[in-house]
């Protein structure tokens, strides 16, 4: 058996990044005055805005790129692999990415599919976003739609 630690490797970050271990960090980007809580994975490629807060137990796959002044709540997870063909894709070039706006909020236990969401909305606890968001507000369930306006 080969075990394996979790770590922080060629993460590029801000001032004032506060990271709580253990997590597994690598080759992203974190903006000024990140918060990382712990039992995080974040992929490489992904970026994360300034000010932005990544609470516990979340998981941030590669392709994800999230605003600035964000809050992703504890076990959030995102998703880049679609499993088009009902298993996991042979090949990185099949992932879908995800752009998530600024000063968006996204509750515990929500799963963000590869969708963009625009600026100003709010995703409820335990939603899963299935499709693009482009008008602020406030959604959820699931599949998360919009139920009222900001």
């Amino acid at each position: 058996m080969k075990a394996l630690q979790s770590q922080i490797r060629d993460v590029r970050s801000g001032k004032g990044v506060k990271i709580i271990e253990p997590c597994n960090l690598y080759e992203c980007e974190l903006g000024d005055e990140v918060f990382v809580g712990p039992f995080t994975e974040i992929q490489a490629g992904v970026k994360i805005g300034a000010r932005s807060r990544i609470q516990s137990h979340s998981f941030i796959c590669s392709l994800v790129e999230i605003g600035k002044d964000c809050f992703v709540g504890h076990g959030v997870m995102f998703v880049n692999d679609l499993f088009a063909e009902g298993y996991p894709s042979k090949s990185s070039s099949e992932w879908r990415a995800t752009k998530i706006g600024n000063q968006v909020s996204i509750g515990s236990n929500a799963t963000i599919l590869p969708v963009r969401i625009c600026d100003g909305v709010v995703i409820g606890a335990g939603s899963v976003v299935t499709k693009d968001i482009a008008q602020r507000g406030i959604y959820a369930g699931n599949p998360a739609r919009k139920i009222r306006d900001l």
